[in-house]
């Protein structure tokens, strides 16, 4: 497997223990206000990385690695910047907060450079069988 791959495996497992811990902490403490962040990270950080790992794991040589260590630095970064970005706005009142516009945009970066990796992979020959 590749690095690109376990790079975004790990990091979606990183998410995920976050996200569990943080799901758990807020059912001992019975107070839910920050399920939208929490659900933003299981969704963003343990879902979505876990997919994108998964096809660059299954395309191996044919995806386009440079644009996966972009993606994979545009979506990282989108967690990291958005998940507590939207904490900290759903800690202090409905304002404008610079770091879940930043955070999305970095998400919707992260995605379409996927997006062009997918279909450049779908167009790139197959390797010949052994």
């Amino acid at each position: 497997m590749s690095r690109l791959s376990l790079a975004f495996f790990a990091t979606a497992a990183v998410c995920v223990l976050c996200g569990m811990l943080w799901g758990i902490h807020m059912g001992m403490s019975e107070d839910m206000t920050m399920a939208p962040a929490h659900a933003h990270l299981n969704l963003l950080g343990w879902a979505s990385l876990g997919v994108m790992g998964a096809f660059y794991g299954i395309a191996g040589e044919r995806a386009n690695k440079r644009l996966g260590w972009i993606n994979y630095a545009l979506s990282t970064g989108a967690v990291l910047v958005m998940i507590p970005s939207l904490a900290y706005l759903l800690s202090h009142g409905n304002r404008i907060n610079p770091g879940i516009i930043v955070g999305s945009l970095l998400a919707v970066g992260g995605i379409l450079v996927f997006l062009v990796d997918v279909l450049l992979t779908m167009r790139a020959p197959r390797p010949a069988a052994a």
